[in-house]
């Protein structure tokens, strides 16, 4: 007659649950009840820590402040200048242009341009980027990005590049009339800039954002000044002027080549390429 017996392995394995169950029924602590059922292992561990964890110090508190802290706005960390809108978080700051790239003599007549204006009390500070503007600096929410662009791209199929060119000086502030610009207006291409105009307001309309103005001086801005020195500027844009016109080599003309629109939003950079 066979006899089935149980290994010693399987004898050890079971003594060893027997006394686990025992010792931890004899050392662990009551679970609490609720309604009559036994508390979660995932609630009691969450009371444990809560109730054994340390303080965060100060100093880490400080380091990482609540997302929704709001925001403070220092001018003096921008040189003076003011947000024309409050920041928002997922708000994205956004405009359409065409980009110039600056060459050395128009380096040369800037500084010329800047030391004249100071001479006279006026101190202006240089753009750190140069462009040509084609919509108002509008708010586009995070989500709205993508759609838009598709938007704008759509519409941009069949425009054509093309050169415009600038070279008279002009005096700009800004709706708040807290800033103010000198800047090179454009005296050809406008036809071809008012075109492109339409097709971007089209894509501001059908997100509800504010088109462009009705009757745009298209130009770009050379420097500018904090506050409203409209009138300060204009009393000396005759002499201004003058060095634009009287160069060794005859006028300087700001010549841009239209080929490549720009949206920025935040700091995203679209591109878009117009037809040869």
């Amino acid at each position: 007659m066979l006899v089935g017996y149980s290994s010693s392995s399987e004898e050890e394995e079971e003594d060893s649950e027997a006394a686990a169950a025992t010792q931890s029924q004899s050392c662990s602590p009551k679970k609490k009840e609720k309604d009559g059922f036994p508390m979660p292992k995932k609630a009691k561990m969450e009371e444990y820590v809560s109730k054994t964890r340390l303080p965060l110090p100060d100093c880490l508190q400080t380091m990482f402040p609540d997302e929704e802290e709001p925001q403070t706005e220092d001018s003096s960390l921008h040189g003076g200048r003011i947000r024309s809108f409050k920041h928002e978080r997922g708000n994205w700051a956004t405009y359409v242009y065409f980009p110039y790239h600056p060459e050395e003599e128009f380096e040369e007549l800037l500084e010329e341009l800047l030391s004249a204006a100071a001479s006279h009390g006026v101190v202006l500070t240089p753009q750190e980027e140069f462009h040509l503007s084609l919509s108002q600096t509008v708010v586009l929410r995070h989500h709205w990005i993508q759609p838009f662009m598709q938007s704008l791209r759509a519409g941009l199929t069949h425009c054509k590049r093309f050169v415009c060119s600038a070279g008279r000086l002009r005096v700009y502030c800004n709706a708040e009339r807290t800033r103010t610009f000198l800047g090179m207006e454009a005296f050809t291409g406008h036809a071809q800039l008012l075109d492109l105009v339409r097709v971007i307001d089209q894509t501001l309309t059908e997100f509800q954002l504010e088109t462009f103005y009705k009757d745009p001086s298209f130009h770009v801005s050379l420097a500018w000044c904090v506050g409203d020195l409209t009138e300060e500027l204009k009393e000396i844009t005759k002499e201004l002027q003058s060095l634009v016109d009287e160069r060794d080599d005859g006028p300087f003309h700001l010549n841009l080549d239209c080929a490549e629109l720009r949206c920025r939003t935040g700091n995203k950079t679209f591109r878009f390429s117009l037809e040869a």
